[in-house]
């Protein structure tokens, strides 16, 4: 299999330029290509990592990274589908670029060139922008561009309508300045992408080249983005390896071979073996586990994963009570906390906190076998819950019926 055959195998290729040159680059030659972001957030998300292990992958063939952080583009924002992007201040902008930075530097182990387009355009007069680019570009060759055409009948302002010359700019300066030849980004930069192949064709006389990849969809049909409120971000403080483990765990069986071939460098011996037991035996999730184990060490390093395992082997376990305080609290977010000053009878705990609506739902659900205090059943209604029996004499986690969490700390 060559390295073209292996990327559209994994469905890394949707829309390509230069279609009669590209699979002899990828496979024969050694090219500089880029990969770019705007600074929006002060980390980067699940969806930039489908792009970024692309941009890996290819390195591994042998090409030349560079990594685009816009500091020039993302002060006016890429026109979305529905609306536009609010406008962030220079000084966020500015942190946001730092911390992308050294997100990227540590997932591509120092290998990627790192540059910031606003180097370029800071100091570029407006009318000779326009005198050397804008001349170039016809407005309907624009308003035939799909994102710019789904706006045209909510409005789009001249700021979000320019940002296809600005970013065709950044790849005519990075052809001239790196030799830079090819561009791949998610599908929906292809109007931004196509653009930037044109001047340099039109202004250079030289050939570029680019492919894009189809965004990676939900089981519900949603890309991965802030902006569809559930970003997966790749800041341990933002999103904890645990959080990325239970969330890849549970990837829809339908998923696990497309994420397997987009998100892992496993060869695709590999993956179809993989794929096989999963299939075979689905309820053991084997998939979804190797998907976790190789998202997260190539994140974050095997330390991580495997506490992430280890804290979700443990909420269905005694183990949690190896956990620490700090564990409980930082990692299971989503579960609500309850803080309590004193040392109660259980029935009367649950009434209190509201976990149970009255005492006799407390005493239904305790002799049931439906109440849980760090994963040991309880059944007895009377049972004291003390400080001392409480993980680092502070913390319980109470289980509720099969799937309802609460987190009672002691004030």
């Amino acid at each position: 299999m060559t390295n073209w055959e292996e990327l559209n195998w994994r469905g890394l290729v949707k829309d390509v330029a230069g279609e009669e040159g590209i699979e002899d680059l990828i496979n024969n030659k050694s090219v500089t290509f880029y990969w770019g972001t705007d600074p929006t957030a002060d980390s980067l998300h699940l969806g930039h990592y489908s792009s970024l292990v692309t941009a890996k992958r290819l390195m591994k063939m042998g090409h030349k990274p560079i990594l685009l952080c816009g500091g020039a583009t993302g002060r006016i924002g890429d026109p979305r589908p529905t609306s536009e992007r609010e406008i962030i201040s220079i000084e966020d902008l500015n942190h946001n670029i730092e911390c992308i930075r050294k997100q990227i530097d540590k997932i591509f182990d120092g290998k990627a060139q790192l540059v910031n387009n606003y180097d370029w355009f800071q100091g570029y007069e407006f009318l000779d922008f326009l005198r050397d680019i804008g001349k170039y570009i016809n407005v309907n060759y624009m308003l035939n561009k799909d994102i710019i055409n789904r706006r045209l009948e909510t409005g789009i302002t001249y700021a979000e309508f320019s940002y296809m010359l600005i970013q065709g700019y950044d790849f005519l300066n990075l052809y001239r300045k790196y030799n830079c030849i090819m561009q791949v980004e998610g599908s929906d930069q292809w109007g931004n992408i196509t653009t930037g192949v044109d001047l340099i064709k039109k202004i250079d006389n030289k050939e570029a080249y680019a492919f894009t990849m189809p965004l990676i969809l939900d089981a519900n049909g949603h890309k991965f983005g802030k902006s569809e409120g559930n970003a997966l971000w790749l800041d341990l403080n933002k999103t904890t390896s645990y959080e990325l483990y239970q969330y890849l765990i549970n990837t829809d069986d339908s998923l696990v071979e497309h994420y397997l071939k987009v998100f892992t460098f496993l060869t695709p011996e590999e993956i179809m073996d993989i794929v096989e037991k999963h299939n075979k035996e689905p309820h053991l999730r084997i998939g979804q586990k190797t998907l976790a184990k190789c998202i997260i060490t190539d994140l974050h390093g095997e330390e991580e994963y495997k506490k992430a395992e280890m804290m979700s082997n443990a909420l269905f376990s005694e183990d949690i009570n190896k956990l620490s305080y700090e564990d409980i609290i930082n990692n299971f977010k989503d579960m609500e906390q309850i803080k309590i000053s004193e040392e109660l009878p259980l029935e009367d705990l649950l009434v209190n906190t509201h976990i149970c609506t009255s005492k006799r739902e407390a005493r239904e659900l305790i002799s049931g076998n439906a109440i849980s205090l760090n994963n040991k059943k309880i059944t007895d209604n009377m049972y004291m819950v003390t400080k001392e029996n409480a993980i680092d004499e502070k913390v319980y986690l109470i289980k509720k019926g099969k799937k309802k969490y609460y987190i009672v700390i002691f004030e």
